[in-house]
């Protein structure tokens, strides 16, 4: 039987410290350039509620509703509900950082309406990652204390369902914000120097994701390392 160690320095835990590091400097990333073209007003004085109700009409998705929700940058496009969701400060703003990301999330409902393969993947894997994401390392550290290898396979196969998805991921919100910047500049909804702004905002935010899916492969790796571990000492 394999019983955890305390008194010994696990390598495995510089994955973990890794993913870490790469995540806070994603996040301070994208608070740093969100906050600074959060104070700079574009010249088409439109809000973000208003630029992502005239895209979706002229795509073509007038019965796509937006709701105003609370939080900071939790704005997203609920398929399901067809909704899209915006921030007050972005659905009520009238900057940079308001219209980039108001015209990210009317991309996704353009990606749903034209039925883009990742994000139809993407969609029908919810519910298989969220019980990963819950039942994973549970199985994976019982499996290991009682020393029975299915049940920590079992773990890594369902957290390996989390990882595909935040590969996925990548293509979906890369190409959202393609199709954002594609019509703000096309459409003439920002000047090429608000655009310079708006590309750096939907960038930083790209970086979260590119962070979310390294550190998720990082996971897997120790949960790899773990699993061999436990497999030599059992």
């Amino acid at each position: 039987m394999y019983y955890p160690s305390y008194y010994y320095f696990d390598p495995s835990y510089l994955l973990l410290i890794l993913g870490m590091i790469v995540s806070m400097i994603a996040q301070a990333r994208v608070r740093s350039v969100t906050g600074q073209y959060a104070q700079v007003m574009t010249r088409c004085g439109l809000t973000g509620a208003e630029l992502a109700r005239q895209m979706l009409n002229d795509g073509g998705l007038s019965d796509v509703a937006i709701e105003v929700i609370g939080g900071n940058l939790t704005d997203h496009y609920d398929p399901a509900s067809r909704t899209l969701r915006l921030s007050q400060g972005v659905a009520n703003s009238r900057s940079i950082t308001a219209l980039g990301v108001a015209a990210h999330e009317t991309g996704h409902a353009f990606q749903h309406r034209d039925a883009y393969g990742p994000l139809v993947l993407r969609t029908a894997a919810v519910s298989t990652v969220n019980i990963g994401s819950h039942l994973s390392w549970p199985l994976v550290l019982l499996g290991l204390i009682f020393s029975w290898q299915p049940l920590v396979t079992a773990g890594i196969v369902l957290f390996c369902f989390v990882v595909l998805f935040t590969l996925i991921t990548l293509p979906v919100e890369f190409n959202a914000s393609s199709r954002a910047l594609a019509t703000l500049e096309g459409q003439a909804y920002l000047d090429a120097d608000e655009m310079e702004g708006a590309r750096k905002v939907l960038s930083a935010a790209a970086l979260t994701y590119v962070a979310a899916a390294l550190t998720a492969v990082l996971q897997l790796l120790r949960l790899l390392a773990i699993s061999g571990r436990g497999r030599r000492r059992s």
